[in-house]
Order: C-alpha cells, then structure tokens, then sequence
C-alpha cells in the first residue's frame, strides 16, 4: 500500500488549502475499515473535525468493497481539502456499470442494510458520482467546514507518506 499525502497550494487570503491524501486498499471489509481508520488519522493531523466526515468515508468506503468489488482490484481513498472551508471525499472503485442507488423505495420493506447512502446525502453539503476513467466510478462527498473549526496543518515536513 502506498499512501499520497501532498500540498497542492496556499490562498494567502483564506489560509491554507490544497492538502491532499490518497491511497489504495483492497476491497474488502479489512478494507474499509482501513479507510475509516487513514482518515480518522488524516483529519486529525489537518485539524479537521472528525464529524460527519468519519461517518462519510465509513459509508462510502463500505459501498466500495460491497458494491464495487471487482476480484483481484481495490479501491482508492482520495481525502482533499480543496479550499480552507471544503473538505471532499472519493471513493473510487472498478464497477463503473453498478451506479449507487440514493435510498430505498417506498415499497420495499425496511431493512439492516441500504440506507448508507441517504446517511451521505443527509450529512453531506453535496454529493455525487463520477464515471470514469473505465472502468471506474467515483462516489464523492463534500462537506463545508465552518470557519474556525479546522486547524489546518499540512503535510509533516512537507514528505511524501508512502
């Protein structure tokens, strides 16, 4: 596993921005869980709070290994604070032809499973999904910090984790 940990820019008004993290992981449960713990500990060293956004990268990763696992390929991890304020979360997984499907239908009956992604759409500012490169889709979130509660830091001695 080789993690991507960089620094994209500076806006000199705003403070920090362009922190970028990103890594492989199979897709599995090990897998997911891997993901909710990198992020925990990425947001943490950004000074970002860990709410919703852990509860985001839990559901999402976990539709990447349940829904979007190809045998032998992983998924991708992408955590980026694109402006000081805006924190976006990937999940990219091979099942670019299996779309997720927001919610239940009011038809079915309730069950355990299936509500991760009206959790997503509840908790984040914006969410969607891109398709490509093929085979790939990519199931992002965004959420908008408020002003004063992330104590950015960048990247330990500006290194590469890896």
């Amino acid at each position: 596993m080789s993690a991507e940990n960089s620094r994209t820019g500076d806006s000199a008004a705003a403070g920090p921005a362009g922190l970028r993290f990103s890594v492989p992981l199979s897709a599995t449960r090990r897998g997911a869980r891997l993901a909710r713990l990198l992020a925990a500990e990425q947001f943490a060293e950004w000074g970002v709070p860990p709410d919703p956004a852990q509860l985001i990268v839990a559901e999402l990763a976990a539709n990447a290994a349940l829904h979007g696992r190809v045998p032998g390929r992983g998924f991708r991890l992408t955590l980026t604070l694109a402006t000081p304020w805006t924190l976006r979360i990937e999940l990219t997984d091979r099942r670019g032809e299996r779309m997720p499907e927001p919610g239940r239908r009011s038809d079915e009956p309730p069950g355990e499973s299936g509500h991760g992604l009206s959790l997503v759409e509840e908790l984040a500012t914006r969410w969607g999904v891109r398709v490509g490169p093929p085979p790939s889709k990519t199931v992002w979130a965004e959420l908008d910090l408020a002003r004063g509660t992330a104590r950015l830091r960048g990247p330990r001695d500006g290194r590469t984790k890896g």
